[in-house]
Formats: C-alpha cells, sequence, structure tokens
C-alpha cells in the first residue's frame, strides 16, 4: 500500500509539473525533441545535500541553481535548477526551457543534461559551467583583481552574438531567447562563453509570429515591447546591444546612481556618443592609443544594435559576423592603417588604400569565406569557423 501510494504521488507530480504537457508538446513537434536522461528525486537531493545553501550558485526570476556532485556518475559536477514554486505558469516555463534546450547543440549555449518531475516542483540538469556570470567579471565580486582585455572581451561579445545567431537561423525552428543578459552569460575556466536561462524562450515555427508576451528585464528591454507588448529577433539583438555596451565601459545596465534619463546605460552611451566623448565612457583598463579604432567600431556596432525601430538595428547573424571580423583584426593586428602605402600602391596601382570590404560568412558546417577586394583586385583567405557541434 505505501508503494502504490508513492507512485500515485510521483504521477500526480509528474502531471501537475508538466510531465503531461511535455509529452503533448513532442507529440505535437512530431517527436522531433531529444530524449534527455531522467533522474529520481533521491539522486538529486544527495547531489545537492539535500538542496543545502551552499550549493546555491544564482538566482533567476524562475528558480534557484544549485551545484550537484553526481555519486554515480563519477562525481560529475552539474547545474541543478529548481523552480521557486510550483504554480501553473512556472510549470509552462520549466517545460518550455526543456523542450527549447533539447533543440539546441551549440558550444556557447549550455547544455541540458536531463530533468525530474518526481517531486512537487521541476528540475533541470545542467552542464556546470565553472566560471561564474559575465556580470559577476564585469561587475560584481569577480571583477576586483581582474581586467579583460579587448582581446578577451571582443571574445566573449563574438561568442554570444554567435550563440544567438544560431538560435535565430540556424537551429531546428527560429529561437527567440528573450531575456538576454550579463547574468544569463556563463563562462567557463577557458572564459568561454555559454548562454543560458531559457525560462523565457520562445520556439517559433517559420510561419508564425511571436506571440504576445511578459518577458524581459529593465536595462535591456526593447523599447518597441512598450508599444507593441512583443518581443522579437531584433529585441534580442536590442538586448545584446547593451551588453555590449557593458562590455565597453563595465558600467551596469540600468544604475540609479546616473542622474535622469541617464540611468538606462543604453541611452547614456548614446548621447555620449553623439557628443562625440566616447572616451568618457569606455572601461579605461582597456583603453589605450592601438586599439581606440576597434573600441570605437565595436561602439558603433552596440550603438545601432539599440536603435529604438527593430527593423533599423542589424540581425544577430550580421552582428555576429562583424564581431568576428574585428577578432581577426585585433588578434593579428593588422589592418588598413598597417598597410604600407608604398606597398599598397605598387601591389594595387593607385587608388584609395581605405577601399576594401569584409565580408565573413558563418554559416554553420562550412569553412568561413573572408573576402578582401581592393577595386578589382580580390584576395580570398578561408579561416576555419567552429559551428560549435
Amino acid at each position: 500500500m505505501q508503494k502504490r501510494k508513492f507512485l500515485k504521488l510521483k504521477e500526480k507530480y509528474f502531471k501537475e509539473n508538466g510531465g503531461l504537457l511535455l509529452l503533448q508538446k513532442i507529440a505535437s513537434q512530431g517527436g522531433s525533441v531529444k530524449t534527455t536522461k531522467i533522474f529520481t528525486a533521491e539522486e538529486l537531493k544527495k547531489a545537492t545535500n539535500n538542496y543545502h545553501e551552499s550549493r546555491i550558485l544564482g538566482e533567476g526570476s524562475y528558480g534557484i541553481v544549485y551545484k550537484g556532485i553526481l555519486a554515480a556518475d563519477n562525481n560529475k559536477v552539474v547545474a541543478i535548477k529548481k523552480s521557486k514554486i510550483c504554480v501553473p505558469k512556472q510549470k509552462e516555463q520549466f517545460v518550455n526551457e526543456l523542450l527549447v534546450l533539447s533543440q539546441i547543440n551549440h558550444r556557447n549555449v549550455v547544455r541540458l543534461l536531463g530533468c525530474c518531475f518526481e517531486l512537487e516542483v521541476p528540475l533541470l540538469v545542467y552542464e556546470f559551467v565553472a566560471h561564474d556570470t559575465l556580470f559577476e567579471h564585469i561587475h560584481g565580486k569577480k571583477r576586483k583583481g581582474s581586467s579583460f582585455s579587448l582581446e578577451l572581451r571582443l571574445k566573449i561579445a563574438a561568442e554570444t552574438a554567435g550563440a544567438l545567431a544560431y538560435l535565430h537561423s540556424s537551429a531546428l525552428m527560429q529561437i527567440l531567447h528573450r531575456d538576454v543578459k550579463a547574468t544569463n552569460i556563463l563562462l567557463d575556466e577557458n572564459y568561454t562563453a555559454k548562454v543560458s536561462d531559457f525560462g523565457a524562450s520562445q520556439l517559433i515555427p517559420l510561419d508564425q509570429a511571436p506571440l504576445a508576451t511578459l518577458q524581459g528585464t529593465f536595462g535591456y528591454l526593447d523599447p518597441e515591447y512598450l508599444i507593441t507588448s512583443q518581443l522579437t529577433d531584433k529585441s534580442d539583438v536590442y538586448s545584446f546591444g547593451v551588453v555590449l555596451m557593458e562590455l565597453l565601459t563595465s558600467k551596469l545596465a540600468l544604475d540609479s546612481d546616473r542622474p535622469g534619463a541617464d540611468k538606462s546605460l543604453a541611452r547614456f552611451f548614446v548621447c555620449l556618443m553623439e557628443e562625440d566623448r566616447l572616451n568618457e565612457i569606455l572601461d579605461d583598463d582597456m583603453l589605450n592609443e592601438r586599439n581606440i579604432e576597434t573600441l570605437k567600431t565595436m561602439a558603433n556596432l552596440a550603438k545601432r544594435c539599440v536603435r529604438v525601430k527593430g527593423e533599423d538595428r542589424p540581425t544577430m547573424k550580421e552582428v555576429a559576423m562583424e564581431l568576428e571580423g574585428m577578432r581577426i583584426t585585433e588578434k593579428h593586428a593588422w589592418g588598413k592603417a598597417e598597410i604600407c602605402s608604398d606597398e599598397t600602391e605598387c601591389l594595387l596601382g593607385p587608388g584609395n588604400p581605405d577601399a576594401y570590404h569584409v565580408d565573413v560568412r558563418t554559416d554553420c558546417g562550412s569553412s568561413t569565406g573572408t573576402t578582401i577586394g581592393y577595386e578589382s583586385m580580390q584576395i580570398q583567405l578561408l579561416i576555419p569557423y567552429d559551428d560549435g557541434r
């Protein structure tokens, strides 16, 4: 009788936590959702030392994340996300996150390892990313005594943009993150960026428009949302533009200590750029004469990302390609300023040495072709591209 009672309780929680909803959604998508490991409640209780406070890694809008150690899996370290409270809205968010992450296979997106619906609140199990959030590195406890070089900031920005571009255009269905911010970008021990927290995300079939939402975080929130009540792929671009500004300035996206309308970093940043005072807001730790042009290029890209009208913003794929081009230029320390004018004229004939373009293609599964053309002459460079698979 006790065993039957326990099985009925587990079945009750499975239904209440959205297990049936999950099965229905899998069926509606033709069974395309990949199978994930189903953990028992007892396994995860032991892994988190009964969800002890010392194991808490972070806390978001929809749940608390714990560090877990799986004894049965060679003491593998994982991150376990537990819903704060058990309400229908939260169940939908957790089922949604499970569905979204099961569609994704990218090195710069946190990998889902499994789930558990046997408890009063649902649990999701992720790969463990050891080096905290981007927010902590540029604003919080990790900031003290450390300095991000421009090359490292570009790396983080390019990897994050590449992951979002993949979600928007290369996944099985378009995936909108809808809550891009510094706290949702994790860094591993090699400072590889990992986009996380898909509780607010949405899968968009190609023939459907995004649904009205109540998602987003102030400071990163697309201003068009106030008019349309919808977050779109260009909303992710806006939010990423704010993250790019944080990387450039090490200032908070929303800061009550800044006066008036300047509390918003996006507005403050754009106003200083328009007044030709960009140097006043850039992080002094990385600013020098050698990289000022790259910083200006990044700033212009960030400014374009936060344009008021979504249609005026670049796509996430265009942003990723531009940042990858900046990385190449910064890493190899060559560009138009370093090209000897005499050699240029000798090789290419008289003309404008500034007349070149860079086209970085980042289609998954292929090499990246970067074409640099001077008037009628073109040089083709083959750059290996890691699509994350």
